[in-house]
């Protein structure tokens, strides 16, 4: 894999793909190198892809991926069953189960890592 910025959810799996591959790499030889530099790109694509922040939760996450990436509160109740489940887990009245994180996960691209945290109450 040459390295590249990543620009693209496919340029980030396939970064993350190589990444696993380099894992352990001796430090200072070419594939540390390597490994190290594709570290720094993946955080940095990541942090602009998904803002997290330590105010940020699951929903200011799918908020922003509706918001701002072009997802839609339909094809979210898509993904956990209902229009009304969706709305709930918007209104931070219910809870993402780990089955709706992997379809969230799966469908939009956003790492599980970032949807499993608490969700603030709804004040």
């Amino acid at each position: 894999m040459d390295i590249r910025l990543i620009r693209n959810d496919d340029d980030h799996a396939a970064a993350v793909r190589e990444i696993e591959r380099l894992w352990g790499a001796e430090v200072g030889t070419a594939d540390g190198d390597k490994l190290d530099v594709l570290a720094m790109l993946v955080e940095k694509y990541e942090e602009e892809r998904w803002p997290d922040g330590d105010t940020s939760d699951p929903v200011d996450l799918l908020n922003y991926a509706i918001d701002e990436l072009g997802h839609t509160q339909a094809e979210l109740a898509e993904l956990l069953g209902s229009r009304s489940r969706a709305s709930e887990v918007l209104g931070r009245r219910r809870a993402l189960t780990v089955e709706m994180i992997r379809k969230v996960s799966a469908a939009w691209k956003i790492p599980a890592e970032l949807l499993v945290r608490p969700i603030r109450s709804a004040a």
